[in-house]
């Protein structure tokens, strides 16, 4: 940890005590203290992402951005060859949407997250399944994709050849939601496209799944990635839902906060929390990247009055960049021929000193990205 993140909020109490006053702009800073955005850090890429609690991936190359924004002198390669060697997989996880986690990772929060799984089944195929026998239904898609890696279209077509009535989609979501299961390379692989075929993540990886099942690991994974943070909060980024009193069994191990609207909020002891004023660099960050989706209060890293210009009808979330630590406007890469543009929208009239900035960032952020191109150019909207 350098010395700026160790710098503490020094009105910290604990949860036996009186719980003190966090502002936002402290929230903002915790936030981006732990997700590695005040400065970048020298970290292999698979610590980094094992800190973030995983990194959103519905975006294929999402985190690649994501990793780059974060990591001192990343490189491409560095994901792609973990993503080839089984370190990191790409699987449904929180809230029931694709992440990119480690191996370790994978095996013990894809148990706990189980129940997430059956209700959102339940949700969007429970009249459809109402007279399958689900399980049986799981252990036949298990056998298939086992056999031989399976795109959803497909598993759906093969399981419903035996099975009259029952809807293709159905089928491939409820083996989807009862058996754990990883998107495979080359799909997610930097310069390399493929459709998203899947097996079970215990075939892919050789190991079984963690045979313990403890909230209270996941709730301490969210707070050294999210905190300070409510109950809400976590149940937000997490998806699970009551976990009231696994809290309050962890209530000795935290410590508390109130935020400016006098919400409780816990965190780990010695996690960091800078000052207010700790300067906060521009960065690029890939679409639906995390700290936009893990938040029942967005506040601390972005203006409500943004939302509908990141996150969109169809369920797209924006790439987006940060000035001072909060969101300030969206960005998007284009190609044509040989020639590499970096299109920058800002929500604000910038300064010129944040445009300066922005397009020294913006430019290494074209490096990265377009290093092939012959032209490159940054365009302000």
């Amino acid at each position: 940890m350098t010395a700026a993140h160790s710098e503490r909020n020094q009105a910290e109490a604990s949860v036996s005590g009186t719980p003190s006053v966090i502002s936002n702009r402290e929230l903002n800073r915790a936030l981006l203290a732990r997700q590695m955005l005040l400065s970048r850090e020298r970290l292999p890429a698979l610590e980094t992402i094992e800190r973030l609690a995983g990194m959103q991936a519905q975006s294929p190359v999402a985190p690649y951005f994501g990793l780059w924004s974060r990591i001192e002198a990343f490189r491409h390669e560095e994901l792609s060859g973990l993503m080839r060697d089984k370190q990191v997989v790409r699987m449904a996880l929180m809230r029931s949407t694709l992440h990119l986690v480690s191996a370790r990772d994978a095996l013990h929060m894809r148990p706990l997250l189980q129940p997430i799984m059956d209700r959102g089944l339940k949700g969007a195929f429970g009249k459809q399944l109402a007279d399958i026998d689900q399980d049986e239904l799981a252990v036949g898609g298990r056998a298939l994709v086992e056999k031989e890696p399976l795109t959803f279209n497909e598993l759906g077509k093969r399981l419903c050849e035996n099975r009259p009535g029952l809807h293709p989609e159905a089928a491939a979501a409820c083996v989807r939601n009862l058996v754990p299961l990883v998107q495979l390379p080359p799909r997610g692989i930097w310069g390399e496209s493929g459709q998203a075929v899947h097996t079970s993540v215990e075939a892919w990886l050789g190991q079984p799944l963690a045979s313990s099942s403890d909230p209270g690991w996941l709730i301490r994974r969210y707070l050294a990635a999210f905190g300070p943070a409510t109950i809400k909060d976590i149940q937000v980024w997490s998806g699970l839902t009551r976990i009231h009193e696994d809290i309050k069994s962890l209530r000795t191990q935290l410590v508390a906060f109130r935020n400016e609207r006098g919400e409780e909020l816990f965190d780990l002891p010695d996690a960091p929390r800078p000052h207010a004023d700790m300067p906060a660099a521009p960065r690029f960050l890939g679409e639906f990247d995390n700290m936009l989706l893990s938040y029942e209060d967005r506040g601390r890293i972005m203006d409500e009055a943004f939302r509908k210009r990141v996150f969109t009808t169809n369920g797209i979330i924006r790439a987006t960049f940060l000035l001072d630590g909060f969101v300030a406007g969206t960005w998007k890469l284009t190609s044509k021929r040989d020639v590499a543009e970096l299109h920058i929208e800002p929500f604000r009239e910038l300064s010129r000193q944040e445009t300066d900035e922005l397009s020294e960032e913006g430019a290494r952020l074209l490096r990265f990205a377009a290093s092939n191109a012959g032209t490159t150019a940054i365009i302000f909207q």
